[in-house]
């Protein structure tokens, strides 16, 4: 057993060596001296960019693990969507009570002077009025593609 083992040994420091005399050849090939100046001469830019990127890592790292403010951003962020969301469901629920009172009216018929009557209603004033303004920036952004 022993002779196995210092058998290894032997190979071990052999694979050693050949891999330090690679890397000794790689270091006397010229375009491998020349990258290495090359790099010497950049070691101050480099050293200024890992302190750079090491500060931003911990900055970013600081973040993500700081539960107080991940809580915080939560909040804000449903504070912001929490009034969208409202106005949202009390449009849904205009529409679907709407839907409902037009099934329950569907054999009454609307006639002219019930359009002139439904004219009257200060909400279909406001409705025609931003319809009539939506046409017209639709009809006036067709006119400069024009």
């Amino acid at each position: 057993m022993s002779q196995t083992s210092a058998g290894q040994e032997v190979a071990t420091a052999l694979a050693e060596e050949k891999k330090s005399l690679d890397v000794l050849d790689q270091l006397m090939q010229p375009e491998v001296q020349q990258s290495l100046t090359v790099l010497v001469d950049s070691l101050p830019k480099l050293a200024e960019m890992v302190t750079f990127m090491t500060k931003a890592y911990d900055f970013a790292q600081g973040i993500a693990t700081d539960k107080v403010l991940i809580n915080e951003f939560a909040h804000g962020i449903g504070e912001f969507v929490k009034p969208v969301q409202e106005k949202a469901k009390g449009i849904a629920s205009a529409a679907i009570e709407a839907g409902e009172r037009t099934q329950s009216d569907a054999g009454s018929t609307v006639g002219l002077f019930g359009m002139l009557k439904m004219l009257k209603d200060p909400e279909v004033q406001k409705t025609l009025r931003f319809a009539q303004a939506f046409l017209s920036v639709l009809a006036d952004r067709k006119n400069e593609k024009v």
